[in-house]
C-alpha cells in the first residue's frame, strides 16, 4: 500500500521532516524554511485556556433509554416513549484543580451529561453531590478563589478554604458530604451524578412541575479513603481515566438508572423550605424517586482534546418540555457556562464536532467569528424577519412560563418556614454510622486544624455545633487535639 504524503498545512509536500533548512553546512537556519516555522509556530498555539473550574476530566460516548412512561411530567420528545434511545456524550471532572491535577482527590465531581436529540441538544450539567457549597452566583468567583491557589503560596491554603466557609454557614451540608466517605470516589463508575438544581417539566398539556434528577450507580457506589487515595495518587494520578477508559475498551460498560424527583409547580411557593435552594435536598419522604430510564456509556473517544477538552456543556441548552426554575445558583449558570465556552473556545464552539447537534440541526441567522463553518451562501439572508424563507421562530415556548412579581433590587431571597443553613447537614450527619462519622470528623479536623487564626475555626466550629451538638463537639475536640500536637 502506498504510504501517505506529509503535506503542510497548504497541502505542499514536505520533502525533509528531519532536518531544518541551514545556511550551508552546519549553517544557521534560514527564515525562508516555511516547514519549520509553521511547525513552530502551530506548537506553540496548541494549547487553550483550561476551565476555570472542572479543568480536569474525562468523557465517553453513550445512550440513554427510556424505561418507565414520564409523558404526564413532561412533553420532551426524547423521553415520550418507553424504549427510546438517544445518543450522549458525559464529561466527568474534578471541580478546584487543575488540568494537569490528580483524579483520587477528595473534591466534588462534575457530571456533566449531553443529549444529542431530535429536538436540539440538551446539556444537564451536575456534579456527584445533591448539593453545593453556595445558593447566590454573586458568590462564586470568591468561594473559587477560596479553594484554587493562592496567588502568594502558589498552592490550596487551609486558610483561605476555611475562611470563606466561616463565612458561608450554608456551605456546612456541602461540607458534610465532602469530608465523609463519598468525598474520594473510587472511580468515575462507582459514584452517583445529580442535576443538583431544580429544573422544571412541562407535559403536553402545559402543566408545570418541577423537578431533581438522581443518576444512581449500576456499579454500586465505591470511595477511598484519604490513606487509600494518597497511596493511588503516587500510583497513577490518572487513575479514574485509567478505570473508565479500560473498562469501557474491556466491554464493560458502566451505567446509571435515572430517577426524578417531582413536585408540581403549585406546591413550591408553600413547600417547608426553599425548593430552589442548592444547598438543601428535598426528603424523599415528601418525593420519593420515579424512574426514567437508564445512561449506559459504550464508546471511548478517539481524541481527548478533541472531545473531552473541547467539550462545551451549558445548561441554558434546553429542548421543549425541559426549562430552568427561580434557583439562583442555576439563573447565574445559564450565562456562565456559555460564556465561559465563548472565551475557550470561541463563539463558533458549537460547530465543533463533540457540540454540534446529531439528531436535529442548527438552523440560525449567527454569522462568521473565529472558525466559523456554517456561514450561508447567496441565497441566505444574515437577519430576520425576511421574505426568502429563512428559519422563523414557532411561538412556542420551551416551558411553562414563571410568575414575577415586586421590586427590583438585589434581595435575600425569602425563607420559608423551615429555612435552616444547619438542619440538613445535622440529619446527615445522624444517618452515618460511628465509623462514618470518624471519618467525617478527622477529615474535618486534618484541615480545619492548619488554619492559623483563631476566629476562624471558632466560626467554623460554631457551623458544626449549630448543625449537631455531637457533631460540633466532636470537630472541637478533634481540632484542639491536632493543635496541641
Amino acid at each position: 500500500m502506498a504510504k501517505r504524503v506529509l503535506t503542510t498545512e497548504s497541502g505542499a509536500p514536505v520533502a525533509d521532516n528531519q532536518n531544518s533548512a541551514t545556511a550551508g553546512v552546519g549553517g544557521p537556519i534560514l527564515l525562508q524554511d516555511q516547514h519549520l516555522l509553521e511547525k513552530l509556530a502551530r506548537f506553540n498555539r496548541e494549547r487553550i485556556p483550561e476551565r476555570v473550574v472542572h479543568a480536569r476530566g474525562s468523557g465517553a460516548y453513550g445512550y440513554f433509554e427510556v424505561t418507565d412512561d414520564v409523558t404526564g411530567f413532561t412533553r420532551a420528545d426524547f423521553l415520550s416513549a418507553v424504549g427510546r434511545r438517544t445518543q450522549t456524550f458525559i464529561r466527568f471532572s474534578t471541580v478546584a484543580d487543575s488540568l494537569g491535577g490528580a483524579d483520587a482527590v477528595r473534591d466534588p465531581r462534575g457530571f456533566a451529561l449531553k443529549f444529542y436529540t431530535n429536538e436540539g441538544n440538551y446539556d444537564l450539567v451536575g456534579n456527584n453531590t445533591p448539593v453545593f457549597f453556595i445558593k447566590d452566583p454573586l458568590k462564586f468567583p470568591d468561594f473559587i478563589h477560596s479553594q484554587k491557589r493562592d496567588p502568594f503560596t502558589g498552592k490550596q491554603e487551609p486558610d483561605n478554604v476555611w475562611d470563606f466557609w466561616a463565612h458561608a454557614p450554608e456551605a456546612t451540608h456541602q461540607i458534610t458530604w465532602l469530608m465523609g466517605d463519598r468525598g474520594i470516589p473510587a472511580s468515575y463508575r462507582h459514584m452517583n451524578g445529580y442535576g443538583s438544581h431544580t429544573y422544571q417539566w412541562t407535559n403536553a398539556e402545559g402543566e408545570a412541575f418541577f423537578v431533581k434528577y438522581h443518576f444512581k450507580t449500576n456499579q454500586g457506589v465505591r470511595s477511598l479513603s484519604a490513606e487509600q487515595a494518597a497511596e493511588l495518587v503516587g500510583k497513577d494520578a490518572n487513575s479514574h481515566q485509567t478505570d473508565l477508559l479500560q473498562a469501557i475498551e474491556r466491554g464493560v460498560n458502566p451505567s446509571w438508572t435515572l430517577y426524578v424527583q417531582v413536585m408540581p409547580a403549585a406546591e413550591a411557593a408553600d413547600y417547608r423550605f426553599n425548593p430552589f435552594d442548592l444547598t438543601k435536598v428535598w426528603p424523599h419522604g415528601d418525593y420519593p424517586l420515579q424512574r426514567v430510564g437508564r445512561l449506559v456509556l459504550d464508546r471511548n473517544p478517539d481524541n481527548v482534546f478533541a472531545e473531552v477538552e473541547q467539550a462545551a456543556f451549558s445548561p441554558n441548552n434546553f429542548v421543549p418540555g425541559i426549562g430552568p426554575s427561580p434557583d439562583k445558583m442555576l439563573q447565574g449558570r445559564l450565562f456562565a457556562y456559555a460564556d465561559a465556552h465563548r472565551y475557550r473556545l470561541g463563539v463558533n464552539h458549537t460547530q465543533l464536532a463533540v457540540n454540534a447537534p446529531k439528531a436535529a440541526q442548527a438552523d440560525n441567522y449567527g454569522r462568521d467569528g473565529l472558525h466559523a463553518t456554517r456561514n450561508g451562501s447567496r441565497h441566505d439572508k444574515n437577519y430576520e424577519p425576511n421574505s426568502y424563507a429563512g428559519p422563523a421562530q414557532t411561538g412556542a415556548a420551551l416551558a411553562a412560563p414563571l410568575a414575577v412579581h415586586g421590586w427590583t433590587g438585589a434581595h435575600e431571597t425569602p425563607a420559608h418556614a423551615k429555612d435552616d443553613d444547619f438542619f440538613q447537614a445535622g440529619e446527615l450527619f445522624r444517618l452515618m454510622s460511628q465509623d462514618e462519622k470518624d471519618r467525617l470528623v478527622a477529615n474535618i479536623a486534618g484541615g480545619l486544624s492548619q488554619v492559623t487564626r483563631d476566629d476562624v475555626i471558632e466560626k467554623n466550629l460554631a457551623h458544626f455545633h449549630a448543625a449537631d451538638a455531637d457533631y460540633g463537639k466532636r470537630v472541637e475536640e478533634a481540632v484542639r487535639a491536632l493543635r496541641e500536637d
